[in-house]
C-alpha cells in the first residue's frame, strides 16, 4: 500500500520536526512524551504511558502469537559547543533535517511509530508493541528498565538506533569501575609511608598490558581504559589514597560480573562497579529476523556503542536510519530520504515474517 506508506512517512517527518523543537534532555522528556502519546492516540492506538515512556500494543493482540518489540528513545544529550544552527530549530536544508536528536534517535523513533501504525490494519503472525522510551542516554532507572515488566513476554526486539539500516547483531557492554588504592601517609623527604599512588600505577600498568582471552569475531577483545585519576593533598605528603576510574567495554563472550570478579582477583586496589547490568548483547545470524534482513541485502556487524538493548533479557537486533558518526555532534542531522527508506525497510523486514 504505497499511498499509506507515503502518508505515514510524511507524518513521521512532521512529528520529528516537532520533537526536535521540543527539548528532551534525559529525565526532562515530558514534552516529547506528550507529543508521541498524542500522535498515537490520534491514530486510534491503545496507548499507555509511565513516567516519560510511551508505548502502544497491537489492537488485535493474541497471547498465542509471539511478540515483537519496536523500541527507540526520545531523550537527547545536551548540545555541545560548535553548533552553527539552532539545536531546536529543526531547520530543513534540501534533504537535511538539522537538529538535536534528529539522528540519535528521533529518526528511528518516528520510523518505528510509522511501521507500527502500518501493521495495525493488517493481520500478521506476531503481535507488535511499539515503545518509545526515555533516559536512554543515561541508562536511567525510569527508562526502558521500568517499562519492561509492563510489556509481558517479548520474543525479539528491534532497537532503533542509527545503523544506516544495516544489522547490528552484537553490541559491546559497559562497566564503569571506581577503584581506590590504599596506602599510609608519610613525609615525602623521608622513607616513610606507603604510597597509594604507586600502588594505583601498578594496577593501571597491569590493566594496560592484560589481554582478555576470549576475543569476539564481531566485537573484538574486552577493552579497559583508565579515564580519571586523583591523589594527594600537598607536595610533601605521601598519599594514602589514590582513586581512579576504569571504563570497561565488554564483548558477548563475558558477563559483566565475571569481568568484575576477575579484576578484583588481580588488582590490589579496591574495586566498586557503578553497575553490572549493561551487558553485551548478541543475536544469532541464523535468527529468522536476521536472515530476512540479510536476504534484503543488509550487512551484519558488531556495534561498539551502547544502547537500551543492553538491558533487554531477550534477543534484539539494532537497526535504524542515520549514521552513528553524526550522533552527539554539532549540527546533527538526518536526511528525509533516510527516514522514508527506513520506514520502507522496517515494513519489508516484518512483512510476511514468522518465527
Amino acid at each position: 500500500m504505497p499511498d499509506l506508506i507515503n502518508q505515514l512517512s510524511d507524518e513521521a517527518v512532521n512529528l520529528l520536526i516537532r520533537l526536535i523543537q521540543t527539548p528532551s534532555f534525559s529525565r526532562e522528556e515530558a514534552g516529547t512524551a506528550t507529543l508521541i502519546q498524542e500522535f498515537l492516540v490520534a491514530h486510534g492506538s491503545r496507548v499507555r504511558r509511565q513516567h516519560n515512556n510511551v508505548w502502544a500494543v497491537s489492537q488485535h493482540f493474541d497471547a498465542n502469537k509471539p511478540t515483537v518489540l519496536l523500541n527507540s528513545h526520545h531523550d537527547t544529550v545536551k548540545p555541545g559547543v560548535g553548533w552553527t544552527f539552532d539545536p531546536f530549530g529543526a531547520a530543513v536544508e534540501g534533504e537535511k533535517l538539522i537538529g538535536l536528536g534528529s539522528n540519535d534517535a528521533g529518526a528511528s523513533a518516528v520510523s518505528l511509530l510509522a511501521t507500527f501504525l502500518y501493521f495495525e490494519s493488517r493481520p500478521s503472525a506476531f503481535n507488535l508493541i511499539c515503545a518509545i522510551t526515555a533516559e536512554e542516554e543515561i541508562s536511567g532507572v525510569n527508562g526502558i528498565r521500568s517499562v519492561l515488566p509492563e510489556l509481558g513476554k517479548i520474543d525479539v526486539g528491534i532497537v532503533g538506533e542509527p545503523t544506516g539500516m544495516n544489522l547490528a547483531i552484537a553490541e559491546k557492554g559497559l562497566i564503569v569501575l571506581d577503584c581506590t588504592a590504599h596506602g599510609k601517609t608519610g613525609h615525602a623527604a623521608r622513607e616513610e609511608g606507603e604510597n597509594a599512588l604507586y600502588k594505583a600505577l601498578d594496577d593501571i600498568q597491569w590493566l594496560r598490558s592484560h589481554q582478555f582471552l576470549r576475543v569476539s569475531p564481531l566485537l573484538g577483545p574486552v577493552k579497559t581504559t583508565v579515564t580519571q585519576i586523583s591523589a594527594g593533598t600537598q607536595h610533601n605528603v605521601v598519599p594514602d589514597r589514590c582513586q581512579f576510574v576504569v571504563d570497561v567495554r565488554t564483548n558477548e563472550l563475558y558477563q559483566n560480573q565475571e569481568i568484575v570478579d576477575f579484576l578484583k582477583g588481580n588488582l590490589q586496589s579496591e574495586i566498586v562497579p557503578r553497575s553490572t547490568h549493561l551487558n553485551s548483547s548478541r543475536i544469532s545470524e541464523t535468527h529468522p529476523l536476521v536472515r530476512k534482513g540479510i536476504a534484503m541485502g543488509k550487512t551484519v556487524y558488531g556495534s561498539p556503542t551502547l544502547s537500551d538493548q543492553s538491558m533487554m533479557p531477550f534477543e534484539t537486533l539494532k537497526m535504524g536510519p542515520g549514521d552513528s558518526a553524526r550522533s552527539h555532534t554539532p549540527d546533527e542531522y538526518i536526511l528525509v530520504s533516510e527516514i522514508r527508506a527506513g520506514i520502507r525497510d522496517y515494513i519489508a523486514l516484518l512483512s510476511g515474517f514468522s518465527f
